[in-house]
């Protein structure tokens, strides 16, 4: 495969809805109203979950306003990376890079096991198959890979199937929980003070996971057909999808279940409750379908970020802060080298765990409880972290710059959501622990968000000395690409 070492990513090949499309098949929706909804009702024993969605999609809007607003100025595909880097300078932007590249290697792998683990059960309830985990991770692993290093309009066609099709599945089960109504068209998953009670923390932390990958509108910005308008009207069409959605689904499933029910059920059968739910409701084909479905959602949010792991390798390769052999691209345009290094890094730690696994007492459960759970909960923790300084660093590259935007756009907005993920971010760190399954706080707890944080505060100090030692690679720090 031809490669360049300077080389360019693909212009003008992405579209609104492609985009929109790409943002949303990262948060699985499959996956989060089957999953994520059910966990947050079983965990948190609030009832006001539907709720979450809302409270968080507005703080996101906020947030978009300044980031949208920033990115018809900055084209970049190391998004965070050169966003902190133009706000708040080099050093703090190549310190958001690593922060970047382990927060979206974390959820990007720890997806794979949950990947591994729904399609063995798939296999094994299907087919009688016996397959382990890792094997079926790695099919997964090897269909990211081709497509990593094809068109990223290839990808987008794949993420836009299968993101429709989670759709249709989830609308069915919505319309058939609104039917059945055992309690009633109630209201109470959807009143204040069902979500703002104990464990409201907890709540708002499982939620934001839905959300992971709604930023990534702007990281596709060299290659979208309008670099003023496309990545900031997708960004902000994905938030309010994403909020309604999930809240109008996660509402349904109340009334499903009825508010009095929900939450015990949802402890009781966990992810297979929508579909424990279905049984008899709709025909088996249908439940075959959703499972299958619930599979490629998984695969979905897989693609979704891996490539967006591709191209901050790539950013960060062109401009001189990694090896400059990342920034190779091939015939299809594609971030190759990025590529192949997130998919050498998946692997390995797909190895490891595997090793690890065998003969744990967890049985087939233990890539979820530790592949998936540790590691998503991880990279959620920072990529809250990066758009807490990503709020800041708007307010600084507008205060540094002439421009037209307005106060609200380029100042008010910012601080705004600056202080709400700030308090989000306080309530991961409180919470860490429940995220990733521990009865009590534990050096896991503290060990995992470390990983994230400690080189990324390494890496900002190695790039401030770069102001001395490489002036003309700090020169080059978030510069990204020119637009034509």
């Amino acid at each position: 495969m031809e490669q360049t070492t300077q080389g360019a990513l693909g212009r003008r090949r992405i579209g609104v809805p492609a985009l929109v499309f790409m943002i949303i098949a990262a948060s699985a929706p499959l996956t989060v109203v089957g999953g994520g909804v059910t966990s947050n009702y079983a965990v948190t024993g609030l009832l006001g979950i539907p709720l979450s969605f809302i409270v968080l999609g507005i703080v996101l809007l906020v947030f978009a306003i300044g980031y949208t607003a920033m990115s018809r100025h900055v084209h970049n595909a190391g998004a965070f990376y050169a966003y902190v880097a133009q706000g708040l300078g080099g050093g703090a932007g190549v310190g958001a890079a690593w922060v970047a590249l382990i927060a979206y290697n974390a959820l990007q792998i720890g997806v794979y096991g949950m990947f591994g683990f729904v399609l063995s059960s798939f296999l094994a309830g299907t087919f009688g198959l016996s397959i382990p985990w890792w094997v079926s991770a790695l099919a997964g692993w090897v269909i990211v890979g081709l497509l990593g290093i094809n068109k990223v309009d290839l990808s987008a066609k794949v993420l836009g199937i299968i993101v429709a099709l989670e759709f249709l599945v989830v609308i069915v089960y919505d319309v058939v929980a609104i039917g059945a109504a055992p309690e009633g068209l109630t209201t109470g998953s959807i009143e204040p003070n069902s979500l703002f009670a104990a464990g409201v923390g907890a709540a708002l932390v499982f939620s934001i996971a839905a959300f992971m990958g709604f930023e990534s509108g702007a990281i596709y910005n060299e290659e979208v057909k309008d670099p003023q308008r496309t990545a900031r009207r997708a960004t902000l069409i994905a938030i309010v999808i994403i909020s309604l959605f999930y809240a109008f689904s996660a509402w349904a499933m109340a009334v499903g279940e009825g508010d009095s029910q929900v939450i015990a059920r949802s402890a009781e059968f966990g992810p297979d409750l929508m579909f424990v739910f279905l049984e008899g409701r709709v025909g088996q084909w249908f439940i075959v379908l959703g499972n299958l479905l619930f599979i490629t959602s998984v695969l979905a949010a897989l693609i979704a970020f891996h490539n967006v792991i591709a191209r901050y390798l790539f950013a960060m390769g062109r401009e001189g802060v990694l090896p400059r052999a990342l920034a190779a691209t091939n015939r299809a345009q594609a971030p190759v080298a990025g590529s192949l290094v997130q998919s050498a890094l998946a692997f390995a730690l797909i190895v490891i765990f595997a090793i690890a696994g065998a003969g744990h007492e967890s049985g087939a459960l233990f890539p979820v409880i530790t592949l998936f759970t540790w590691l998503t909960n991880t990279g959620a923790f920072g990529l809250v972290l990066l758009m807490m300084l990503t709020s800041f660093s708007v307010i600084g590259f507008f205060k540094k710059r002439e421009h037209t935007e307005s106060a609200w756009v380029a100042s008010i907005a910012p601080w705004l959501s600056g202080i709400a993920l700030v308090a989000l971010f306080i309530l991961i760190i409180v919470n860490f622990g429940v995220l990733i399954g521990l009865e009590e706080a534990g050096l896991l707890s503290w060990l995992l968000p470390a990983i994230v944080v400690v080189p990324g505060v390494l890496a900002a100090l190695w790039g401030h000395s770069l102001r001395r030692s490489k002036p003309e690679v700090y020169a080059r720090i978030g510069a990204g690409a020119p637009i034509d």
